[in-house]
């Protein structure tokens, strides 16, 4: 008598699968935010005041 494989993997397994690279993904996207938060990006020193108002009245 042969035994009977199951190919389908049952739905439990499949939902537990998709759960843990759901949380793993997470996880990378959190850690991922906070290590950019940690770089120091360059940001200008110096306020620039323009005046625009000459262009605005030759429109």
């Amino acid at each position: 008598m042969q035994l009977k494989y199951n190919r389908q993997p049952s739905l439990g397994s499949t939902l537990v699968k998709t759960f843990i690279k759901l949380l793993i993904a997470i996880v990378i996207f959190i850690i991922a935010i906070f290590l950019i938060e940690k770089i120091k990006f360059p940001s200008p020193e110096k306020k620039f005041d323009i005046d625009i108002t000459n262009d605005i009245k030759k429109l």
